[in-house]
């Protein structure tokens, strides 16, 4: 319930301050008509109704392993925050586990603080969420690239496969050798979904192209080894690729160093990682994981927050390529218009990106 005074001023008398800004005078001046009053005062508490809802919500993220700063996945998701932080005021709270045991323990902690929503960043907190969900069932939880099925659980996925499809013709149609690679995080199906997206991509292409491909490991410490990551690129590198696209988190950082050493090109990936080294990262694949924490947090806000699930692909806008200043010089028009004629095509239903997730298995 939203408690408002109202007041009526004389002419000079300041306006009222509210926490979100600030309301707009209403006079009481002779003449004034009872409708222009009644007026303003339904706007003056529509005003202070949309502040006090926006400031009830107190978010919290929850990053995976690799920790905000990993310059992809999880720093998505704290750009998306920082966003709406920026845009709206609201402070939030976060935490970077350090281990699988950290992970219910920080949602808990969050929910008996108040927090709401809690935001769960990757597929390995799914089971400490589901707990932590089943104990606080007024609290309202988003969990990123997995599917928790419980009233309060908000799950979002992403179509990988498509995004990383349209940086495979790019890897392809930059390739001088007819060889590209591909560096995974841990070796998981998600990641499998990424690489089989990639190699489709390639051979759309070019049908003769050569992809190689290598997984950074099986436990969560793949998310965080770059100085494995440059020596899985390198030894790609070796074999004659020139084009290496990682979806490896911080382990990807190693991929690109690698690229930008040897004088070859790596594709970043999550977030823009052309800036890493401008030049030589052949572009990113976008995956709008900061997009989704704010829009949890932007609907909680605005009482519109639904559990269930929400699918993002290129028809969505929740994957695409990157360009800009740092890599427009490497993305030819001919490049550029086979992306679009795929992207297109894609999110029209035209062309089908074969999901990995869907069967176990890649076509290429």
């Amino acid at each position: 319930m939203v408690a408002l005074r109202i007041r009526f001023f004389d002419e000079g008398v300041p306006p009222v301050k509210g926490t979100g800004g600030r309301i707009n005078r209403i006079q009481a001046k002779k003449g004034i008509g009872m409708k222009k009053l009644l007026t303003s005062v339904v706007a003056a508490v529509a005003c202070y109704a949309g502040v006090a809802a926006a400031a009830e919500i107190n978010p919290a993220v929850v990053y995976d392993l690799g920790g905000r700063f990993d310059r992809s996945f999880n720093q998505g998701a704290y750009n998306g925050a920082e966003k709406y932080k920026e845009d709206t005021g609201t402070e939030y709270r976060d935490f970077e586990i350090q281990n699988d045991s950290q992970r219910e323990q920080a949602m808990r902690n969050f929910a008996r603080r108040g927090m709401n929503p809690i935001v769960a960043i990757g597929f390995s907190q799914a089971s400490a969420l589901e707990k932590v969900a089943k104990e606080f069932p007024e609290t309202k939880f988003t969990i990123i690239d997995m599917v928790v099925d419980l009233p309060n659980v908000q799950s979002v996925v992403f179509k990988e496969h498509e995004g990383s499809f349209l940086v495979g013709i790019l890897a392809a149609m930059a390739s001088e050798t007819g060889k590209v690679g591909f560096v995974g995080g841990m070796d998981i199906p998600l990641i499998r979904k990424f690489e089989c997206g990639y190699a489709q991509g390639v051979k759309y292409a070019n049908s003769d192209a050569e992809v190689f491909q290598n997984m950074t490991g099986t436990t969560g410490a793949a998310w965080n080894d770059p100085v494995k990551g440059g020596e899985l690129a390198k030894s790609q590198f070796d074999r004659g690729a020139d084009v290496v696209y990682h979806a490896a988190g911080g382990t990807g950082v190693g991929v690109l160093q690698a690229a930008a050493d040897a004088g070859k090109l790596g594709i970043g990936v999550d977030s823009n990682q052309n800036a890493l080294h401008p030049g030589s990262v052949l572009t990113s694949m976008l995956k709008r994981v900061d997009v989704a924490v704010y829009e949890a947090f932007e609907a909680a806000a605005g009482d519109d927050w639904q559990p269930g699930l929400t699918i993002l692909g290129l028809a969505e806008g929740g994957v695409d390529w990157a360009l800009d200043e740092n890599n427009e010089k490497l993305i030819t028009d001919d490049m550029k218009a086979a992306v679009a004629k795929a992207k297109e095509d894609i999110a029209s239903g035209s062309l089908e990106v074969h999901d990995y997730m869907s069967d176990s298995a890649c076509p290429m």
